[in-house]
Order: structure tokens, then C-alpha cells, then sequence
């Protein structure tokens, strides 16, 4: 698989404060440039700023989708991990009693494109999914 290069993603907060707690302190992430109205985040090597907005109602509740027989939130963002990554934080994550929206799960077990997702919310309810997959190689695979 050739090399990803990292994306970058801005996203609105009200509360810039408790956002930058949480995404450094729940999900590990390194606080980069920073200034009074947003902060740069290295989001498991990714660059996620998190932009503080004013004047608007920014908790909007996202769509739900049908997926595999469970409810996703849509719009979501997130980043796929190694196996061991992804167990590590859905441990930490349990630990910390989150609330999930979609608990830590394996899909497609012991099948091709096997992987573990789960989805939660960040302070504003921007929601995030996490996965991996067994096999990175079928990131892609289409069925049959």
C-alpha cells in the first residue's frame, strides 16, 4: 500500500477550551500552533484544527444512517488504525466510561474486510469513528 499523505481538517467549536482537553487528553493528540481562536492538533498524524466559533448554535445533531444493521451518524471523521492502536484505544476509551455512540465492535468477523469500529462524540457532538482493519490491504476491497 503506498504511503498516505496526512489530511488536514478544520472543524467549529464553541467551547475551544474543553475540545483541546479532550482531544489531547482522551485521545492523546499533540497540540501544535495554536492561538487564541484555534488550535492545531496532530490527530494520529493527521492535522485536525479546531476553530473557536461564535454567534451560531454549532450543536447540530447528525443524520443517522443504517449500517450493517446498526445506527451511524453522519457527517463523522476519523482515522484508521493498527489493530493493536485501535484496541489500546477502545480500551482507554472504555476506561474513561465514554459514552459511546456505537460501541467498540468487530465487523465482517473471520471474512475478508474484517474490521473494528466504534463511534463516539467530542464535547460539541462532532461525531468520530475509529477503526482498523485485520488486513489493511482490503481498506478498499469491494464485495465479491
Amino acid at each position: 500500500m503506498k504511503t498516505i499523505s496526512p489530511f488536514h481538517l478544520a472543524i467549529p467549536v464553541a467551547n475551544l477550551e474543553a475540545c483541546r482537553r479532550f482531544y489531547k487528553e482522551v485521545l492523546g493528540c499533540e497540540e501544535g500552533r495554536s492561538d487564541r481562536q484555534w488550535v492545531d492538533l496532530n490527530l494520529f498524524g493527521h492535522q485536525l484544527v479546531i476553530h473557536q466559533v461564535t454567534g451560531s448554535d454549532l450543536r447540530v445533531k447528525p443524520a443517522m444512517n443504517p449500517v450493517d444493521g446498526h445506527q451511524v451518524p453522519v457527517p463523522h471523521f476519523g482515522v484508521v488504525l493498527e489493530w493493536d492502536e485501535w484496541t489500546q484505544l477502545a480500551d482507554k476509551l472504555k476506561a474513561r466510561n465514554t459514552d459511546f455512540v456505537l460501541e467498540p465492535y468487530i465487523r465482517f468477523e473471520g471474512q475478508a474486510g474484517e474490521q473494528a469500529t466504534m463511534f463516539f462524540l467530542d464535547p460539541e457532538g462532532n461525531a468520530l469513528e475509529f477503526k482498523a482493519f485485520r488486513n489493511i490491504s482490503q481498506l478498499f476491497a469491494k464485495d465479491g
